[in-house]
């Protein structure tokens, strides 16, 4: 017989009254380019007091073979065993109003069942609204705006257009969370950061920075974002440094300008020009899948 999704988390006993609260959510494992959305989650958590309310039980979810967890040995015995944790944590906004924060490793099992968990949460505290987040890696020059799409499970909740069309990707939990969500008439978004092709394997605060921007719009929430600001500063000087010292990296980063400012002048879409078709499903699933394994290796 199926396990019951609650039994998959435990709830704390002293959780407030959490209506018309908003859930956040990034699990680490999908594809995350410049480390956008584990970076504003970590932001979210050192910014704002936080408390855990809520733990899944991780032992009946984890590969602990595929992704060992690390170890620390001292001298003579083992000193240190950095447990994976899947968690949610209650943080307050810059003006008091509480949100969610679901964060943690991707289960390798029983996905459903923890969707189904997310949703058992969602309806007993009363969310009103659950947004996911995550890096995206485009072939954008870092010189340029860049760009931050949304999806959601209804129209009125998408704020920035997708430029694509009819796609098939790799699934991540995630995206299933929001796709059940929707099922089961609630509401749910997710927002992806572009992130130049050639940092994407490399930490870019920049990319995090808007993700809070476009949270922060959508949600209501007034988020700290200073230190973000001043991590994206120092980011971006170092690497306009390195171009500057490149004469081939700078040649990638303007050709990649000329591109980007040819298409925006011809088409409203950032990416696509009147003479450019998107990229085939094939296409983006390959090179999702090629972004997925660099991660792995490096």
């Amino acid at each position: 017989m199926a396990q019951d999704p609650e039994e998959l988390f435990e709830v704390d006993s002293d959780v407030p009254d959490l209506t018309g609260a908003v859930l956040l959510h990034h699990f680490d494992g999908f594809m995350d380019a410049g480390s956008a959305g584990g970076t504003l989650a970590e932001h979210l958590l050192q910014a704002h007091e936080h408390r855990v309310v809520a733990r899944f039980d991780v032992d009946d979810l984890m590969d602990y073979r595929a992704r060992r967890p690390s170890m620390t040995y001292a001298t003579d015995r083992w000193e240190h065993y950095d447990a994976p944790e899947l968690v949610v944590h209650l943080l307050h906004d810059a003006v008091g109003s509480p949100f969610l924060l679901l964060t943690g490793p991707e289960p390798d099992r029983r996905w459903e069942a923890v969707t189904q968990a997310v949703i058992a949460l969602v309806e007993r505290w009363g969310v009103r609204l659950a947004v996911g987040f995550h890096g995206l890696p485009m072939g954008v020059p870092h010189t340029r705006e860049l760009t931050v799409i949304s999806h959601a499970t209804r129209p009125e909740l998408v704020v920035e257009r997708s430029p694509f069309n009819r796609v098939q990707v790799p699934g991540n939990l995630g995206a299933l969370v929001e796709l059940r969500m929707g099922e089961a008439g609630l509401d749910a978004m997710g927002f992806a950061a572009y992130v130049p092709h050639y940092l994407a394997q490399g930490s870019y605060p920049a990319a995090a920075l808007n993700l809070l921007r476009s949270v922060a719009k959508a949600t209501g929430l007034a988020l700290s974002a200073d230190a973000l600001v001043e991590s994206a500063r120092r980011t971006d000087a170092e690497i306009a440094r390195q171009v500057a010292e490149s004469s081939e990296v700078a040649q990638v980063v303007e050709a990649l300008e000329r591109q980007y400012d040819a298409f925006t002048q011809a088409s409203e879409n950032l990416l696509v020009g009147e003479d450019e078709s998107l990229p085939s499903a094939d296409e983006l699933g390959a090179e999702f899948e090629r972004f997925l394994a660099e991660q792995q290796r490096d």
